[in-house]
């Protein structure tokens, strides 16, 4: 059977995970038996084993649904997946009828454990939840017992041809989905071809803008014949061919190129619609505004962290916030009503993203000085910080800013919540590695009578 979650509900309050990337990899995992998906993460503290009594709090206060009738164990249909960047736990839930043994639950956790050490907090999540719909309703004669008895009889020589299927059909299975990625993207860019080229013939050179946009264009007619070349050369390759890993990353540049082509031809339709006031110019210009107001969304509950509270720079991140909030409505009213030339008002956009950038700079500062002890400490979370920084500016390629200027004019506030999560992280656990990362299955004082399925363990 395979049965996609029937729901996905994600409570991020340590603000580590980046919400399109999950949500889209877990709607395509498929359990055995229909199943509500709850990712959950906590702001823990370093040192602390408390993460299965705060799931079950924030179920009692904000999910009831999670719970059974008689608020005793977890709801039926139900698996939980919990992880806090602070205290590095990670913790495992399920409903009565999902229920696996504490082995399959560690295991569940132990499949997580590599990507979170590396503060990769999406893709861990999305690796646990995985494993997670492998293990959960497991028929008898795939589990782990039956196979290693299987492979036991079977001797040595059957676990290593296994051992090399598993990674040639793991090979095959990349390479089909970095080719689907990548045609989808290609044919895009394909289709769309003539309508790109008149759309860079009519944006105005003497644009500031417009005429860095067109550099941009003369290497995307180079980076295309790249992309048919990569093409050709993907489609012609056996699966035999796909079951080798030089041939895998053959696809997958495939796939890289095609999405930055398909994400570099929008941006020069933007510009074209924006620069010459063209019909549809309304949608062009929300899309250059998007990612600030994205920024300007979360920054209240950044600068509600306990931590953040009494410093200088989330005073003025508090009075920047309102600042840029009412300089942007207006920003796009001047647009509107022509009172400001296109090359202005993305001029205005790029200055409020800078001074958001240097007030976000002031507070990482501030906020790493408060945390860390030693300099080998604060070089720890500096590193954390700044690679997430790259990471997420990136994403912002698809906007006319984004395209034409280096990442790091840009600081986007997930980035910074990110990055100060795992650089944290990384902090507490070089304070704590002699801590014990054995499991823990129970819900504390506050969990009274409470007997839920569910456990957790160290990272």
């Amino acid at each position: 059977m395979a049965a996609p979650p029937t729901d996905i509900v994600v409570a991020d309050a340590a603000g580590v995970l980046y919400q399109p990337q999950l949500l889209a990899a877990l709607k395509e995992i498929d359990f055995r038996e229909p199943t509500k998906v709850a990712v959950v993460t906590i702001e823990g503290e370093n040192g602390t084993d408390q993460i299965n009594s705060d799931v079950l709090e924030l179920a009692r206060a904000q999910h009831p649904e999670w719970l059974s009738a008689d608020e005793q164990k977890w709801a039926d249909g139900l698996f939980i997946f919990a992880v806090d960047p602070i205290a590095r736990k990670v913790g495992t839930y399920m409903g009565e009828d999902r229920k696996v043994s504490l082995s399959k639950q560690e295991a569940i956790q132990e499949s997580t454990k590599d990507l979170f050490r590396e503060a990769q907090w999406t893709e861990g999540t999305i690796a646990g939840v995985k494993k997670a719909a492998k293990l959960i309703n497991q028929p008898w004669y795939l589990s782990a017992g039956f196979i290693i008895t299987s492979s036991i009889v079977g001797g040595l020589a059957v676990i290593g041809i296994g051992t090399r299927a598993g990674i040639r059909a793991n090979n095959r299975r990349k390479a089909a989905e970095h080719l689907k990625n990548g045609d989808a993207g290609y044919s895009s860019v394909s289709l769309a071809l003539d309508v790109t080229e008149l759309n860079a013939k009519t944006i105005p050179g003497e644009s500031s803008y417009g005429s860095l946009v067109l550099e941009k264009y003369r290497l995307f007619m180079t980076e295309y014949l790249q992309a048919r070349e990569l093409n050709e050369q993907s489609h012609a390759f056996s699966k035999k061919d796909l079951s080798t890993a030089g041939n895998v990353k053959v696809v997958k540049k495939y796939a890289e190129l095609a999405a930055q082509l398909d994400t570099l031809d929008d941006v020069i339709g933007d510009t074209n619609t924006l620069l010459n006031r063209y019909a549809g110019w309304e949608g062009a210009w929300d899309r250059q505004v998007a990612p600030l107001r994205a920024d300007l969304d979360q920054l209240p509950p950044l600068l509600e962290k306990s931590e953040a509270k009494g410093l200088p720079s989330t005073v003025a991140l508090a009075s920047l916030h309102a600042h840029l909030t009412q300089r942007l409505e207006q920003l796009g009213a001047d647009f509107q009503s022509s009172r400001i030339s296109p090359d202005a008002a993305l001029d205005t956009l790029r200055g409020m993203n800078e001074e958001l950038t240097e007030a976000l700079k002031q507070h990482s500062t501030a906020m790493i000085d408060q945390f860390t002890k030693t300099k080998s400490e604060k070089a720890t979370m500096e590193k954390a910080m700044g690679s997430t920084r790259q990471q997420d500016a990136y994403g912002r390629q698809g906007t006319i800013l984004g395209s034409v200027y280096s990442w790091s004019m840009f600081y986007p506030v997930h980035s910074f919540n990110v990055g100060y999560a795992s650089g944290r992280s990384e902090v507490s656990s070089d304070r704590s590695q002699a801590s014990s990362s054995g499991s823990s299955s129970g819900y504390g004082s506050s969990g009274g009578s409470f007997s839920g399925s569910g456990s957790s363990s160290s990272f």
